[in-house]
């Protein structure tokens, strides 16, 4: 069964950065593209990043564009999201999530596009 465990969050204030990571386990990380996607109570889930199967490509979300970097590592079958200039509203339990098939290609995020994540890691920031 696919494993991602997700690491990183805490709480910071605003302007600092965080680096989110995702341990992939049981199956082929390289394979497939990855996103992450954040929750906010009571707001459903948001699309954050997606990155293709072998890094080269990525996608970002107009309000994080500038501000996260969503990369991989496959020989390390992880993910990252490095978060610079964190604001209130960036606030959320954020996901990593396995795209449902594998291949070279930088899919559109839809929850039933990307069926599997992880536990969450949450990020807070406040002043």
């Amino acid at each position: 069964q696919v494993q991602l465990v997700e690491s990183g969050g805490g709480l910071v204030q605003p302007g600092e950065s965080l680096r989110l990571s995702c341990a992939a386990s049981r199956f082929t990380f390289r394979a497939y593209a990855m996103s992450w996607v954040r929750q906010v109570p009571g707001a459903g889930d948001e699309w954050v990043a997606t990155i293709n199967n072998d890094g080269g490509r990525t996608d970002y979300r107009d309000s994080v564009k500038g501000r996260f970097s969503i990369s991989r590592d496959n020989d390390k079958n992880t993910l990252y999201l490095q978060m610079n200039d964190l604001k209130p509203e960036d606030t959320a339990l954020y996901y990593c999530t396995k795209y449902r098939a594998s291949g070279p290609i930088l899919p559109t995020y839809t929850p039933a596009s990307f069926p599997v994540r992880g536990q969450g890691t949450q990020v807070t920031v406040a002043s």
